[in-house]
């Protein structure tokens, strides 16, 4: 049976994680370190986790489905990196149906087939790329945005720009606005058109 480890699964949130009155459901494990991560304890040993399979989440947050439909809200999957779970967000969506919003918060870097299968059924993608800079990306997550890269072009392809907000913070001592703009440029050669600018709030020590 499929399971998974989730950090927290939160209530009540509204017009936070999407549309409407949602329950954010954080999996536990990521790819990337960044220097900022607002999770640690998403990829930290000895986090205290909650291990669900699709039909114990859904029967958890089913509790919640009248604010879902009235609200045109429901579930955002984030994490750590929800999409390492296509394959569980994939068995929760068959059962609660098209009744829910489904919503994720991804840093696509993850497997294209992953990418597949979460556009198969979820209906609104939060994109965080950070930046487009290879160097930017790599020295602030450790990682290469290279997949990033190919998974965005297959998702715009896959489910249109409509569905898909792209996240592009500024990080203090990282990126500054010229490099948000190339990132926003870039983007918008692609056809992304949904853009959320913020600035990180760091704190200093």
């Amino acid at each position: 049976m499929n399971k998974a480890r989730f950090i927290a699964v939160s209530r009540h949130r509204i017009q936070t994680d999407g549309q409407g009155v949602t329950t954010l459901c954080g999996f536990y494990g990521c790819p990337l370190r960044c220097k900022y991560c607002i999770n640690p304890h998403s990829f930290k040993d000895g986090t205290k986790t909650l291990e669900l399979t699709p039909q114990e989440l859904y029967d958890k947050v089913k509790i919640d489905d009248l604010y879902f439909v009235s609200t045109n809200g429901g579930v955002t999957f984030g994490g750590g990196e929800p999409l390492l779970y296509a394959d569980f967000i994939r068995e929760f969506r068959a059962l609660c149906g098209d009744r829910w919003h489904i919503c994720a918060e991804t840093s696509l870097n993850v497997p294209l087939d992953a990418v597949k299968t979460a556009a198969s059924v979820i209906d609104e993608f939060f994109v965080d790329i950070k930046d487009m800079d290879p160097d930017i990306y790599f020295g602030y997550t450790g990682r290469d945005n290279k997949q990033v890269i190919e998974n965005l072009r297959y998702l715009i392809s896959a489910v249109g720009s409509e569905r898909i907000t792209v996240r592009i913070p500024l990080i203090k001592g990282i990126n500054d606005e010229s490099d948000r703009e190339y990132s926003i440029s870039l983007l918008r050669d692609m056809g992304f058109s949904q853009f959320d600018l913020f600035e990180y709030r760091i704190k200093e020590h």
